[in-house]
């Protein structure tokens, strides 16, 4: 979803949120909160990447309602935390689970609008092949030899031949991930509450101190 903000325009940084209230007839409202999904180089709009959950109350009129010239209520650029600037040149490792992802593809193309070259490795679990997000983009910045790593886990599913991961993420997964870059490395971690219990409990026992680990809780609250 593209909302057109450019009369009150403020630059978010990779990582930040918006919250989005609805307000019905009678005064009842319902708020929720997505992450942005563009970089902060692209001025006047911010793009917001938001799953329909069915019996959600804000995600079905996003998805179902809402239709272009609407308008909707908005605040933010919020948090100051789960942030990324890509004047950091510290190695990054990003830890997604389903539409975790979205926080990410912030700093991903953050760090390509500004050219920064540190080593960045992105891995993602889904539960299908069809349940990735950004797919088609993600393997072609892949491609671009610029230094960004992604790989997928498949934790339901694999299509055949798949020579990706299929299981979630654990200990053994991470430290083959995490060893090539380092101690020095970076760590952001977004998905459900339990991905992220054991991811973060993982890192640190092989190795990898708390201050260098961010977590954000992402998923499905009522849509």
């Amino acid at each position: 979803m593209r909302s057109d903000l450019q009369k009150a325009w403020m630059r978010h940084r990779a990582g930040q949120h918006y919250d989005i209230r609805l307000t019905a007839d009678d005064g009842y409202q319902a708020q929720r909160s997505y992450s942005i999904a563009s970089e902060p180089e692209h001025e006047g709009e911010i793009d917001l990447t938001i799953e329909r959950i069915d019996d959600g109350e804000v995600s079905t009129y996003m998805h179902d309602v809402l239709i272009k010239g609407d308008r909707i209520e908005v605040r933010g650029p919020i948090d100051g935390y789960f942030v990324w600037e890509a004047s950091i040149t510290e190695p990054l490792l990003l830890i997604a689970g389903g539409s975790g992802v979205v926080p990410f593809m912030s700093m991903i193309r953050h760090r390509a609008a500004a050219g920064a070259m540190n080593p960045i490795c992105l891995l993602y679990s889904s539960r299908s092949l069809e349940d990735i997000i950004y797919f088609n983009e993600l393997e072609k910045s892949r491609g671009l030899g610029r230094g960004l790593k992604v790989l997928h886990t498949l934790t339901r599913s694999q299509p055949p031949n798949w020579k990706g991961y299929a299981r979630r993420i654990d200990e053994a997964m991470l430290n083959e991930v995490a060893g090539p870059l380092g101690r020095s490395v970076q760590v952001f971690i977004c998905g459900p509450t339990l991905l992220l219990e054991r991811a973060a409990s993982s890192l640190v026992k092989i190795g990898i101190k708390s201050n260098q680990i961010r977590t954000e809780r992402f998923g499905p609250t009522g849509g």
